[in-house]
């Protein structure tokens, strides 16, 4: 998985191309008007460099690739889809982010369903979808994305969250990186609905070792995305995590994960209850005690 590109900047390369073509030869009158031509120009090479970085890896990784865009809406950004394919990217995720304080767009859903149709029609590489969990109906959010066409979902993104100085009373950049605990909020929605997509489930968010990727595994997660525990212990850490998933399957007698993925979903647990509101009751209302 390749780091995201935003709408934004395919945005700005988009604006580009439309002054090009409108006029072959630009003149300005104003400093103004010449550095926002400097800045959109800026912002083309990013993408230029976003394919080149695709191109790079497709060519001195033995691994598939998989670029990413972070983008809120359908507008013609999604003609870059193309380009990423003509790159060599072998499939896409879309990381879909809808804005909570936009009230007038009340069907945030049909959004995202719109940016799933035209990506699906612009490229055929396969093509996931990086969804919140800040749905009204978060299930049936996932079951109508999981019938769209799409090859996969990925359970959840994570937003910049600001925190507050109180001696400056200034906002300033929260945690960066996920922490371990976080993985609890996927881990019971991959449980739940493994079994009611029709695509590929990807557990992402909080998940920093390899005892918690055998718990994506045994929940039905098909793919555990990690992220955040690279960055604070390194990319060799991979070489322990799987160490360490190998070793609780030897100590366990398994011999693939298909022999034990999907053994504590919603469907398979001797009490799929427990994945629903007993929880709460058993703490709070000592139930079962």
């Amino acid at each position: 998985m390749l780091k995201s590109i935003f709408e934004e900047e395919i945005l700005h390369e988009a604006k580009e191309k439309l002054q090009e073509t409108m006029e072959r030869k630009l003149i300005y009158s104003h400093l103004s008007e010449t550095l926002d031509y400097v800045d959109v120009h800026t912002q083309g090479r990013k993408l230029d460099n976003y394919l080149q970085l695709v191109r790079e890896a497709k060519s001195k990784i033995s691994i598939p690739i998989i670029a990413s865009i972070n983008c809120v809406s359908d507008t013609q950004w999604t003609e870059f889809a193309t380009d990423i394919e003509n790159a060599g990217a072998d499939a896409l995720e879309l990381n879909i982010s809808m804005n909570p304080l936009d009230v007038k767009n009340q069907k945030k859903e049909f959004t995202v369903i719109k940016i799933i149709k035209k990506i699906l029609k612009a490229t055929k590489i396969p093509v996931a979808v990086k969804i919140s969990d800040r749905y009204s109906n978060l299930s049936g959010t996932i079951t109508e994305l999981g019938a769209s066409g799409i090859s996969g979902l990925v359970l959840f993104n994570r937003f910049f969250s600001p925190d507050i100085d109180i001696y400056n009373f200034s906002l300033v950049q929260g945690r960066m990186h996920s922490c371990d605990s976080e993985y609890i909020r996927p881990l019971r929605w991959i449980a739940l609905m493994s079994d009611k997509v029709e695509c590929s489930l990807a557990a992402s968010s909080g998940i920093h070792d390899g005892n918690t990727v055998v718990k994506m595994l045994l929940a039905g997660a098909d793919v555990v995305q990690i992220v955040s525990t690279l960055y604070l212990n390194g990319k060799d850490y991979i070489i322990q995590l799987l160490s360490d998933i190998e070793k609780w399957m030897l100590e366990k007698g398994i011999f693939s994960i298909s022999q034990f993925k999907g053994m504590a979903s919603y469907k398979k647990s001797g009490d799929p209850f427990l994945y629903e509101r007993v929880q709460f009751m058993k703490y709070f209302g000592r139930i079962g005690r």
